[in-house]
Order: C-alpha cells, then sequence, then structure tokens
C-alpha cells in the first residue's frame, strides 16, 4: 500500500482511493491506508468482491471446465 499512488487522489471536494486487495487484513495495509496527512484509501476485500459478484453473476458468466482424467488413458497408450 506504501507505493500506491496517492498524489492523484485530490478531486477537490473530498479525497478518495480505492484498492482492491487479497490481502485486506493485514495490518500494516490497514495502518497506511488510513496514514495521517494522506489521504485515506478505501480497503477491498478482492475475494470477498469476487464472491459477490459471481453470487449475482454481476459481470461474470458461468463456465464448465473438464479436467482429464489420465488414468482412463492409460489402456490406451502403445
Amino acid at each position: 500500500m506504501r507505493r500506491f499512488p496517492r498524489a492523484g487522489l485530490d478531486f477537490g471536494i473530498k479525497s478518495l482511493g480505492l484498492a482492491f486487495t487479497w490481502c485486506v487484513k493485514a495490518a500494516e495495509a490497514k495502518r497506511e491506508a488510513t496514514r495521517d496527512g494522506a489521504p485515506p484509501i478505501e480497503l477491498i476485500d478482492g475475494e470477498k468482491l469476487i464472491d459477490m459478484l459471481e453470487k449475482l453473476e454481476l459481470g461474470l458468466k458461468p463456465v464448465t471446465t473438464f479436467e482429464v482424467e489420465h488414468p482412463f488413458f492409460d489402456e490406451f497408450k502403445a
């Protein structure tokens, strides 16, 4: 989070920043997102967001996938 570019976050009315992350629970990320003297950054749990999008099928399309069962084909080897 420390390298997040805060310079472009000031829009005049209110400073705002969003960061999608897989480590929202990391104490260091939380401290940096709310550091005094810097525009705040709202941390969004990426896994939770994907789960919500998947449940609502919002912006996602269900896809069926298959895995090869290699033992099935072993008897056909030359």
